[in-house]
């Protein structure tokens, strides 16, 4: 990706998700407020003075983990570091993208900006140097168990720092002595507690949190559009979307997603046809589209939050406060509260594409005057029939990965971290999920915008015209028979494309 000519300095303020969105996708330069500079200084400054009054400080003069009463002799501090990153490095599996990589490196400094790691100028500026040149280090995608951070993933972010790893550099995969070689580098001297602070934290998974937040806001909006689509097709009533209806519930995102509902129905007379149910009793799946999809935006609201506070805060382990004259020992680098997070976040998703899935079979179950299939000659041709099989293997699987991982924990380094968040196994999964959901979603359109031809004393919406007329325009009516992986793909292809002008144009929020 072509680095950008902008540039961001990087202060001590709080970052939002779009605020992180944004430096990540613009590609803007990099740099240090000074402010940020005279903490990070002073942090350094007070670890290099410590290490040499004699004290046992954990990760600077003493192993690590269960090695932690096992005193360093002071010549051998900086070789410490350079073992423990090297050491750390186990990572195994494919190497992960690299907008993950470089979402984990601004993480990472978000958490050095405080000062209280006791990193120095020197790897930060060195990890600038990656970012500003878009040389990112590569990160394989599997071996943390989320506390004592993100060990195995952050040691192979901090590997090219000593000349060792690769980065992902001009569209490839190098080796990280020969981008040094390219860009003039040396390998730094790790100093005391510098191996520590890279390695330590949950930058990783908080990596995975904020790109999945990203794609899962459009899609919990995205949601609504689709579903008006399918709500116009299959005749629903319109009572359940009323804002009276609502004045009953204590739920704001209820009404929000009714909201959404009457400005994305308004104008269509689905509620008018002969083919609505005359006691207004729609099936749940679109009847309930508030109470669903708005539990779903308060989960999504929830995780927003969490994630925020996570990438805004420190984790790492020994904490230092220079102007207090004060080092703490605690566990700010166990990754329950990402972990969770992303779990309930997995739950939500899933149970969004599983309503998906639901409106889709309704849609093909030959009621409100739709054909079976929703083909015309149904028997000769099987029409959408299997589309749907498709949805509901996604279903099936993404039920299986909405199983919490955070319920589990296995012990490591000799019962020292007896109890682990497991969270990059949750992020892993919520992964899987969302690649299922788009799935999901694209093939709710296609038999939507089918269906909607069915329909024919259906007027749609303004809205639902201009997206099924653009629609149409990638993805024609099914007549006959055809491979329908082709019209999945392409419907799916449209959705992606779509989606973020739908959050912007239609979401009333």
């Amino acid at each position: 990706m072509q680095q950008s000519n902008s540039r961001h300095e990087l202060t001590s303020k709080y970052y939002s998700l779009l605020e992180i969105q944004e430096v990540i996708e613009a590609q803007s330069k990099i740099s240090l407020s000074a402010d940020v500079i005279k903490k990070i200084n002073t942090g350094h400054e007070f670890v290099i003075t410590k290490s040499k009054q004699g004290q046992h400080i954990y990760g600077v003069n003493t192993g690590f983990g269960s090695l932690c009463e096992t005193r360093i002799l002071d010549s051998e501090m900086e070789t410490l570091q350079y073992n423990h990153v090297i050491s750390h490095a186990v990572g195994v599996g494919e190497i992960v993208p690299e907008r993950i990589s470089r979402l984990t490196l601004f993480i990472k400094l978000l958490t050095f900006r405080w000062g209280s790691t006791g990193i120095s100028m020197d790897v930060v500026n060195r990890f600038l140097d990656f970012w500003n040149n878009d040389a990112i280090p590569t990160i394989p995608k599997k071996g943390s168990v989320g506390a004592s951070g993100d060990l195995a993933p952050l040691a192979h972010m901090g590997l090219p720092l000593i000349g060792l790893g690769s980065f992902h550099y001009k569209g490839k995969i190098v080796d990280a002595a020969e981008v040094h070689k390219d860009l003039g580098w040396e390998p730094l001297l790790l100093k005391p507690k510098e191996g520590l602070a890279i390695t330590n934290g949950i930058q990783y998974i908080n990596a995975n949190a904020v790109d999945s937040l990203l794609e899962i806001g459009e899609m919990v909006r995205g949601a609504d559009v689709i579903a008006s689509l399918s709500a116009q097709a299959f005749s629903t009533s319109k009572t359940f979307y009323q804002a009276l209806y609502h004045t009953t519930s204590y739920h704001p995102e209820r009404t929000l997603i009714a909201n959404n509902l009457g400005h994305l129905l308004e104008g269509s007379n689905h509620f008018d046809l002969d083919t609505c149910n005359k006691s207004k009793q729609d099936p749940y799946s679109f009847r309930c589209i508030p109470q669903v999809h708005g539990a779903v935006r308060q989960a999504y609201n929830y995780a927003c939050d969490i994630v925020e506070k996570e990438c805004n805060s420190v984790s790492d382990n020994p904490l230092f406060f220079p102007e207090q004259d004060e080092i703490l020992f605690g566990g700010a680098l166990h990754g329950e509260s990402t972990a969770i997070t992303l779990d309930f976040l997995a739950i939500a998703l899933s149970e969004l594409a599983y309503v998906s899935e639901r409106r889709t079979y309704q849609l093909l179950s030959g009621q409100r005057g739709l054909p079976d299939f929703l083909v015309a000659k149904f028997g000769l041709n099987s029409g959408l029939m299997i589309a749907q099989y498709t949805s509901a293997a996604l279903v099936n699987e993404n039920k299986v990965m909405a199983t919490p991982a955070s319920i589990d924990t296995i012990p490591t380094c000799q019962l020292q971290e007896d109890h682990v968040s497991m969270g990059a196994t949750s992020a892993y999964k919520l992964q899987t999920i969302r690649e299922n959901a788009n799935y999901i979603f694209a093939i709710e359109l296609l038999h939507a915008t089918q269906a909607i031809e069915f329909n024919k004393g259906l007027k749609l919406s303004k809205i639902g015209q201009n997206i099924f007329n653009a629609f149409r325009e990638k993805v024609d009516f099914l007549d006959v028979d055809r491979v329908i992986s082709d019209d999945i793909n392409k419907s799916l292809t449209f959705y992606k494309a779509e989606r973020r002008h739908w959050v912007k144009d239609f979401d009333v929020r």
